[in-house]
């Protein structure tokens, strides 16, 4: 039998590495041990538990059901310890609170500087950290605890989170300068039909240009490429190599350089709602809602994330 119940930070943390690497040599590299090292530590935390937490299958270490589990909680664990580190260094420098901050789907971040500073007038003891990982998951990381706000879009607000209207802001379609479409004041569907498009997703979403502008029109673009990064697609625009739609506040600065031109997506426009999301539990008090509160006051006032 297991002679305790409690796995220690390196078993947390050998558990995690696995989960990411996926083979011993690698996670051993990556954690700064020896492959012999972190085998035996396997087994002493599978003996410690009494059951088996990894086999294996060729050269990976397949996880079984209760090493995915202790990969999951590890995780928050791991990162609620290097949040409290971070925190701890920062009160030397007099601040209070750190508020961890992310954006669904987009890296586009011009607006932060001015926002920053709105934040040190009206709340001098918070500092905001930007979690530029959250933009494929970001409910699944508010819930896990790995950031405390997510500015995301739509009218959803999902099960255990708090919603705090932003801004509504238009999608644009996107093409370089010298496109045939660029000095249309709006595109419909028979100008876009067969133009070459690039997409974050294939997955339709139900407020978005599929379909509130190509299936009613049964018009669609030529899908040439699925690239996850926006901001990736905005450098392939810029480069005459596909048109795109996507957040007008996400790209502007791009047009204001005149690397890109955004048209309107159909003669009324898609409007998109913003929002922050937190959790319920911080909807009442501290300094999660009042940053929360201080981002909706901020984009108010200035019209959204310019």
């Amino acid at each position: 039998m297991a002679d305790g119940p409690f796995l220690d930070l390196r078993h947390l943390k050998m558990i995690q590495a696995i989960a990411k690497h996926g083979r011993v040599t690698d996670a051993a590299e990556a954690l700064g041990v020896t492959p012999s090292a972190l085998s035996h530590r396997i087994k002493e935390a599978e003996r410690r538990l009494d059951l088996v937490l990894f086999t294996r299958m060729h050269k990976r270490l397949r996880m079984t059901p209760a090493a995915e589990y202790l990969a999951e909680v590890a995780e928050r664990i791991l990162s609620e310890l290097d949040r409290a580190e971070r925190d701890v260094r920062r009160m030397d420098r007099g601040v209070e609170h750190v508020v961890r901050i992310g954006v669904e789907a987009y890296n586009s971040y011009h607006w932060l500087p001015g926002f920053n500073t709105y934040l040190r007038a009206h709340l001098p003891g918070v500092e905001l950290q930007v979690m530029a990982n959250v933009t494929r998951d970001p409910v699944r990381a508010l819930t896990n605890r790995h950031v405390d706000i997510i500015v995301t879009s739509g009218n959803a607000q999902p099960m255990g989170t708090c919603q705090l209207p932003l801004f509504s802001d238009e999608l644009l379609f996107i093409v370089p300068p010298d496109h045939p479409l660029a000095d249309k004041p709006f595109v419909d569907g028979a100008d876009i039909e067969g133009e070459e498009f690039i997409t974050t997703t294939l997955t339709p979403e139900p407020d978005r240009e599929f379909a509130r502008l190509f299936r009613p029109s049964e018009s669609y673009p030529r899908w040439t490429a699925t690239v996850e990064l926006p901001e990736a697609i905005v450098e392939l625009v810029a480069a005459g190599q596909g048109s795109s739609v996507l957040a007008g506040w996400a790209v502007r600065p791009a047009i204001k350089a005149g690397r890109i031109v955004g048209t309107r997506v159909g003669k009324e426009g898609i409007e998109i709602p913003w929002q922050a999301l937190i959790r319920s539990e911080d909807k009442d008090a501290g300094p999660t809602i009042e940053v929360g509160q201080a981002l909706a006051d901020w984009t108010t006032h200035n019209g959204g994330f310019g």
